[in-house]
């Protein structure tokens, strides 16, 4: 009898839509949900949906925003019509999401290198992949995560641009960066 329970729960903790053992705002755990899902989940979120143009305007799909306005506001985009399968999530505020990776927002450039074990490189700011990081085959390759770095020190054109930054340590340093926005993509 203690078996068949064992068994019926084990089922229905992996059953599509529940949540982990870890933290209800850890965005790994969303992979799984649609957006049903996330309306139970997240009965608080003052959820919002549409369609735009992604991809700089090259992909129409639909979204969804949870927690808009605050600084827990998360924007899902998804792969379909029906809202079954995520595209991919993203953040870029300082609320309560979290991934299991230990990035988060404001994380600085050179936390980024001692988590990924090899140094990554950046794209130029001012563009729609601005401050992108290239893991450079590092720890974090393969994990999913899409990182952007938003300057807080002075900036000058050499830093601009759709094009991987070259720059002294000295230049780096300058640069003060920190993760500004996280994207998980799951249509990889």
């Amino acid at each position: 009898m203690i078996v068949v329970v064992l068994f019926m729960a084990a089922c229905n903790s992996a059953k599509k839509g529940t949540l982990g053992s870890t933290s209800k705002y850890t965005i790994e755990n969303l992979e799984r949900m649609d957006a049903e899902d996330l309306s139970k989940n997240y009965p608080d979120a003052n959820i919002q949906e549409g369609t735009d143009m992604f991809e700089e305007g090259t992909d129409e799909r639909p979204f969804t925003i949870l927690y808009p306005g605050t600084e827990n506001e998360l924007h899902i985009t998804w792969q379909n019509k029906a809202r079954t399968n995520i595209h991919d999530l993203r953040y870029s505020n300082k609320g309560k999401w979290k991934s299991e990776t230990g990035v988060d927002i404001g994380t600085t450039y050179e936390q980024l290198n001692k988590m990924n074990g090899k140094k990554i490189s950046f794209y130029g700011f001012g563009w729609d992949y601005s401050g992108a990081v290239d893991w450079n085959e590092g720890k974090l390759e393969k994990s999913g995560l899409r990182v952007f770095l938003t300057p807080k020190g002075e900036t000058s054109n050499k830093f601009y641009g759709d094009k991987i930054i070259e720059a002294s340590q000295e230049e780096i340093d300058a640069l003060d960066m920190v993760v500004g926005a996280i994207v998980i993509n799951y249509a990889i």
